[in-house]
């Protein structure tokens, strides 16, 4: 299961986009309910805003069920989430994200791609506390060995993903499109502190 990721470095490009906090800090263990980065398409143009790592639609009650992720295979069906996949597609960009593997003693992992930063598919909504208006969302996983691992689009598959004309036939192929091969090395433990957000998170074993 996709349950850390960072997001460390990032294009000049990347933070000319609109909405780039301008105290953005670089994360290296970004973990649910934390502040994330989401790209949305606003007004036709891609605009960045932060957000709450665990989807939380406006007519949730209890607050500890805010899902982090949202499965590719059933999401489509599931209350949760459907109409956010009909109207509310997102982006969770990232480095990288982290894998725990081994049965008595697990070993982390992390896997990134030759292209940065990655384009998680996200599902995003909004929910008012008192005058505020607050955004959330989950990463989209599929199904990989043993594990649950993001859906990363590449810049194709971002636009279709993003824009609101696309047929809903060709966004549900999308939850089926194979991510691009990834790249992965063994870590030392010190990750598996989850106070830790440093550069250390990535010292090889």
């Amino acid at each position: 299961m996709c349950g850390r990721f960072a997001l460390f470095r990032w294009t000049p490009a990347f933070a000319a986009l609109p909405g780039f906090p301008a105290d953005q800090l670089p994360h290296w263990s970004i973990a649910p309910n934390s502040q994330v980065l989401l790209l949305r398409n606003v007004a036709g143009e891609r605009q960045l805003t932060r957000a709450r790592w665990g989807l939380t639609p406006p007519w949730l009650t209890d607050l500890t069920k805010t899902p982090a992720q949202a499965r590719a295979e059933t999401l489509v069906e599931q209350p949760m989430f459907r109409e956010a996949f009909r109207l509310r597609r997102g982006l969770l960009p990232a480095n990288g994200f982290y894998e725990w593997r081994g049965t008595a003693r697990k070993r982390p992992y992390w896997l990134t791609g030759e292209a940065t930063p990655l384009y998680f598919a996200a599902l995003w909504e909004a929910y008012p506390v008192g005058e505020h208006v607050y955004l959330s969302a989950a990463v989209v996983t599929q199904a990989a060995a043993n594990q649950r691992r993001p859906l990363i689009l590449d810049d194709a598959a971002q636009q279709a993903w993003l824009a609101a004309d696309t047929p809903l036939a060709e966004v549900q192929a999308l939850l089926l499109k194979p991510s691009a091969p990834l790249r992965e090395r063994v870590l030392a433990n010190l990750v598996n502190d989850p106070q830790l957000d440093g550069p250390e998170c990535l010292t090889p074993a």
